[in-house]
């Protein structure tokens, strides 16, 4: 399996590729990434540079075309997912990871208690053992993975498997949008802004202080305009292994100084 980052999670929130990186090590899946990943050419096809984004896409597709592609991006799920197959009649194996994880809770992949919790390379000083607030969270759609690619459930399910999920106002169709995509954050910050934070309040008004998102740059752009933590899909995940398998073992060495 190839992980395909994207730009956003490969340079500037490297903690999306790092705990998609982790989860896939922990649940033993043989991966690799590209040491020359390039850009998948969706920011220049929703910006409107066509013929730029075409080229692009013709460079990724030898290094593509014959693997079996994870995504974190929304947008580089649209674009490899369909885009190239709409613009250059190419094909590629490609799914996201809410998808991905989906998959794994059916085929009984997450059992907590059966994986190693030494790959998780825990920082005890950021033990989340007794926290709560990741027992209720708010999920945020992002427009290319939801409204685009009609995938609104997987990411839904993964939640529902670890935490309690209290929805917004305006989800699924209705979902409204970030601000960031399309390049309005680029071009128009004011207006990426003022979008941000009209639907932070709305996940603030869940009374959870955790908005989970399937996107970086959804991410990004709720982590300026929020008071709320703002985790990706990925990360919710490895926290919520983090506390399962940190309990797990305090009350195993509880129950062991008991036999002593």
């Amino acid at each position: 399996m190839l992980y395909f980052r994207g730009c956003t999670a490969r340079e500037r929130v490297n903690s999306i590729s790092d705990s998609t990186e982790k989860l896939l090590k922990l649940v033993k899946i043989d991966f690799k990434t590209l040491d020359n990943e390039e850009c998948c050419g969706s920011v220049l096809l929703r910006t409107g540079f066509k013929d730029e984004a075409t080229d692009q896409m013709k460079k990724n597709i030898a290094k593509l075309k014959d693997e079996k592609i994870v995504v974190t991006c929304a947008g580089c799920y649209k674009a490899l997912k369909k885009d190239y197959n709409d613009l250059l009649g190419v094909e590629l194996d490609v799914i996201h990871i809410s998808q991905l994880i989906h998959s794994w809770i059916e085929d009984n992949k997450l059992d907590y208690t059966k994986l190693n919790s030494n790959r998780l390379n825990f920082n005890e000083s950021h033990s989340i053992l007794t926290s709560n607030k990741y027992g209720a969270v708010t999920y945020h759609d992002p427009c290319h993975l939801g409204r685009h690619m009609d995938e609104f459930d997987a990411p839904r399910e993964v939640i529902r498997n670890f935490s309690k999920l209290k929805e917004m106002e305006n989800i699924g169709e209705n979902s409204k949008c970030c601000g960031s995509g399309g390049g309005v954050k680029s071009a128009f910050p004011d207006i990426a802004k003022s979008i941000a934070i009209e639907r932070g309040k709305e996940a603030e008004n869940t009374g959870c202080n955790v908005l989970v998102t399937s996107c970086p740059l959804c991410k990004l752009n709720f982590n300026e305009n929020t008071s709320l933590e703002v985790l990706d899909l990925s990360e919710f995940l490895l926290k919520q292994f983090e506390r399962k398998i940190e309990i797990s073992n305090r009350n195993k060495s509880e129950e062991d100084d008991l036999d002593e």
